[in-house]
């Protein structure tokens, strides 16, 4: 159930009460009697479990280095070959001019 916030029009007090989407909202001041108003108010959120972008949808390529861990690859399947020593170990011919 959604929490309201209410201010008296008449002593300023404000004060919370949860309601359903169905109840009426309230007329009636709870101290002093007078005509309330509800006040709009950025909403409280907690994002919890799987569902979201962050756990679910972001980086495809960590979660392929995690998977490739885990079935014994070892790293994110990049192969990496030092093509400096396949240049040093070719003969180099010089040309005598």
């Amino acid at each position: 159930m959604p929490i309201y916030e209410y201010e008296c029009e008449r002593c300023h007090h404000r004060f919370e009460i949860m309601q359903k989407f169905s109840d009426r909202p309230l007329k009636k001041c709870e101290k002093c009697g007078g005509p309330v108003q509800k006040l709009l108010s950025a909403p409280g959120l907690v994002f919890k479990g799987s569902g979201w972008y962050v756990t679910d949808y972001a980086n495809s390529d960590r979660k392929k280095a995690m998977q490739a861990e885990k079935d014994g690859g070892g790293g994110n399947g990049d192969k990496k070959t030092d093509t400096s020593e396949a240049k040093a170990s070719t003969p180099t011919s010089k040309k005598d001019d």
